[in-house]
C-alpha cells in the first residue's frame, strides 16, 4: 500500500515537473497572440458576445459545473454512488481541495496585472503583451490595460475538480481516469470557449489546468504523509 502511494506521489509529481516545463516554453515560443488574432481583430472579437459561446458554453456550462461543488458538498454528509464509496474524511478532502483550487485560482486573478485579449490594443484595447512571471505582471502599472485575467477563472470550474482523480483511486482507477478524462475535456471545451470570446489566451487557461494540478497533487500527498508519520512516531 505505502509503495503504490509511493509510486502515486512521483508520477504526480512527474506530471507537474513536466507540465511545468511545457507551460513554459509555450510562454517562451509567444503562440498566444497569433492564435488570438485568428478570432479577432482592431474591432474586437466577433464572438464574444454570440449566443452559443457565451450564453450556452460560458453561462450555462459553469452553473452546471457550479452544481457538482454543491453535489460533492452533499456527498461529504449523505454518499452518492460510486463518488461516495470512500471515507468521510476523504470526500470531505476532495471537496476542500476542489474549493482551495478555486480560491487559489480568484486569488491570483485578482492579484494579476495581466490583461485578456479583447483589452489589448491590437484588438481595441490599450494592453501590451507581458511576461506571466514578470514582476510587472504583478506589480506596478502591469500591462497597460485593466488586469485581473490570469490565471483564467472561467476553466478553473472544470480543473478545480482534479481532485477527483486522486480521491477515486482508492474506489476505482477506470472511474479515477474517466474523472480526469472528462475534467480535462471540459476544460479543453472552456478554454476553447474563452479563446473565442477575446476573453483568455491559451496560455491563461494552461496555467490554470498545472495550478489546479500542482495544488491538489501537494494537499493530496501531504495529506497521505500524516497517517503514516504518525504511525511512525507511535513505534
Amino acid at each position: 500500500m505505502i509503495e503504490t502511494v509511493v509510486n502515486w506521489r512521483r508520477r504526480d509529481t512527474a506530471v507537474a515537473v513536466v507540465g511545468l516545463i511545457l507551460l513554459l516554453a509555450w510562454d517562451v515560443s509567444g503562440a498566444d497572440l497569433p492564435l488570438s488574432r485568428l478570432f479577432g481583430n482592431g474591432e474586437g472579437f466577433a464572438l464574444r458576445h454570440h449566443w452559443l459561446v457565451q450564453q450556452v458554453l460560458h453561462d450555462a456550462l459553469a452553473h452546471g459545473l457550479h452544481l457538482i461543488f454543491v453535489l460533492l458538498g452533499v456527498n461529504v454528509l449523505f454518499p452518492l454512488p460510486v463518488i461516495g464509496a470512500m471515507p468521510r474524511a476523504q470526500r470531505l478532502g476532495w471537496w476542500l481541495m476542489s474549493l482551495l483550487c478555486a480560491l487559489a485560482i480568484s486569488l491570483l486573478k485578482h492579484q494579476s496585472r495581466v490583461s485578456c485579449p479583447w483589452n489589448f490594443a491590437e484588438f481595441g484595447g490599450s494592453a501590451h503583451e507581458l511576461a506571466h512571471l514578470s514582476i510587472a505582471a504583478w506589480r506596478g502599472g502591469g500591462d497597460g490595460g485593466p488586469g485581473h485575467c490570469f490565471p483564467a477563472g472561467h476553466v478553473s470550474n472544470a480543473f478545480a475538480l482534479v481532485g477527483g482523480t486522486f480521491a477515486l483511486r482508492t474506489v476505482s482507477m477506470r472511474a479515477s481516469r474517466l474523472w480526469l478524462a472528462s475534467v480535462c475535456a471540459i476544460g479543453f471545451v472552456l478554454g476553447v470557449t474563452q479563446l473565442l470570446r477575446g476573453a483568455h489566451f491559451p496560455s491563461h487557461s494552461l496555467w490554470t489546468a498545472w495550478i489546479c494540478w500542482t495544488l491538489t497533487a501537494l494537499l493530496w500527498h501531504s495529506a497521505q504523509m500524516v497517517p503514516r508519520v504518525a504511525l511512525s512516531g507511535a513505534r
